[in-house]
């Protein structure tokens, strides 16, 4: 069996080293790191769980995969506490087993193409990044690059908590004015009244409560970026004002006759439609095309395929950078991640991380740490069912996934597939045996039969 995987295994790319017994795979760890190890629990001299806790000591970001003949749920259990990746029952297919290496081998790619990512921007910048390999966010990423050296104003639009700050603060550290103060304002968040003073500054007794003189924001940026957000809530008086500056790149404090130079490079941003705004007479068109030379929509997290693991271990790595134990998250915690929709986008995925890591107290983070909200509703309604027969409720569960997965997809069964993690073969069999209509062949006739391996 165990030259039957490994052949396997090379013929997908793997690069694969075997070992004919627990003692001969302690030895190899003592030589070489791996990216996975795929082992069986039983073993001759040692166990597999043995070498799952050696390596959970000493390369703890090593993939470990479990097989066994001897499969219980107990096993299981054991398997997932010991942070295992995977667990596999023989007899197996052969596909779906290569397929759960596969991405075992996947996610050990994502954690290293995150900190490559993150050594890159160091050597640039040292500061924050676009963190994505989504074609959105990479071609976020090459705009950012391309217009930062220029002087043009840039509208940032998006959704609330898709990091639209981020992006005017790498617009900025990738500028010329990188140097100088790159200064944020809420514009949704300031008075009315006092907008003008705060962006423009006020001599001593310009008005009331006004004791001393003091500088804007306009000036605290000399030199470098202003950054207004949510610019679609500045009242009309203001865009007046506002629009005036950046015609004429001065401006005058509140209560003074003196003009002063306005050095900046304006950044804003909106998670409104600025064009609703325009059609609703809420915003000024002139000033709108003032401040959009150029125009950046940031996607929502849901449009960002792929990106959701990467982000998941930036989050994790910063909270070990602050002294937090985190000892990562296992595959239930993750594909519940990769299936809820997040409408808070980044910044919910962001509080719902740290909101685990705490409850996980230095555990891995399972699916009973996350919010609520990210577990769904399906705990709920089982902790309130009626007792029944285990396999009873694990084909109950699993019909209904089948079925919203199928859902998701639109019945592309070679797509659902990739989505379970299982080859379309046994995809197929359990469509056949749930009676599950609705799921189309992509063109190809059903899987053929093919061996087992036990």
């Amino acid at each position: 069996m165990r030259r039957t995987i490994a052949a396997a295994l090379r013929s997908h790319g793997h690069q694969v080293t075997d070992a004919a017994d627990g003692e001969e795979a302690m030895s190899r760890l003592d030589r070489a790191v791996y990216d996975v190890v795929l082992t069986d629990v039983r073993l001759p001299h040692t166990d597999g769980f043995s070498i799952l806790r050696r390596l959970r000591s000493e390369a703890p970001e090593t993939e470990v995969v479990l097989m066994t003949a001897y499969g219980t749920i107990e096993d299981a259990v054991a398997a997932m506490k010991e942070r295992a990746f995977d667990y596999v029952t023989k007899p197996f297919d052969m596909q779906e087993l290569l397929m759960r290496v596969t991405k075992a081998a996947e996610r050990m790619r994502l954690r290293q193409e995150l900190r490559d990512a993150r050594k890159q921007l160091a050597a640039v910048h040292g500061g924050p990044t676009l963190i994505g390999r989504s074609p959105a966010i990479t071609r976020l990423r090459e705009q950012v690059e391309f217009v930062a050296a220029t002087e043009a104003s840039v509208l940032i639009c998006g959704e609330s908590g898709t990091g639209k700050e981020l992006v005017a603060r790498l617009l900025h550290d990738l500028s010329p004015r990188a140097a100088k103060p790159f200064v944020a304002v809420n514009c949704g968040a300031m008075p009315a009244a006092l907008i003008e003073a705060e962006l423009f500054g006020h001599e001593r007794g310009a008005f009331t409560g006004a004791v001393r003189r003091r500088d804007g924001r306009f000036a605290a940026a000399h030199g470098g970026t202003l950054f207004l957000d949510e610019i679609g809530d500045v009242p009309p008086d203001a865009q007046v004002k506002l629009l005036r500056v950046l015609q004429e790149s001065e401006y005058t404090p509140v209560g003074s006759n003196t003009a002063l130079k306005a050095d900046i490079r304006l950044v804003s941003a909106t998670n409104k439609e600025p064009r609703d705004l325009i059609a609703h007479g809420t915003f000024r068109e002139d000033l709108f095309y003032r401040i959009k030379v150029m125009e950046f929509r940031v996607p929502p997290l849901r449009e960002r395929p792929g990106d959701t693991p990467l982000l998941i271990e930036y989050f994790l790595d910063r909270l070990r950078n602050v002294g937090m134990a985190v000892a990562g998250m296992t595959p239930a915690a993750l594909a519940a991640c990769e299936q809820y929709p997040f409408p808070g986008n980044v910044r919910e995925l962001e509080h719902a991380i740290m909101h685990a890591a705490v409850l996980a107290r230095g555990t891995e983070i399972g699916a009973e740490h996350l919010p609520p909200e990210i577990r769904g509703e399906e705990r709920k309604s089982r902790s309130s069912a009626p007792a029944r027969p285990l396999s009873m409720a694990v084909e109950e569960f699993e019909k209904e996934y089948l079925r919203r997965v199928l859902h998701d997809t639109q019945g592309k069964r070679k797509q659902a597939a990739d989505i379970l993690g299982i080859s379309r073969k046994t995809l197929w069999h359990k469509l056949r045996k749930y009676g599950i209509a609705g799921a189309e062949d992509d063109g190809e006739e059903p899987p053929l039969e093919q061996g087992m391996v036990s």
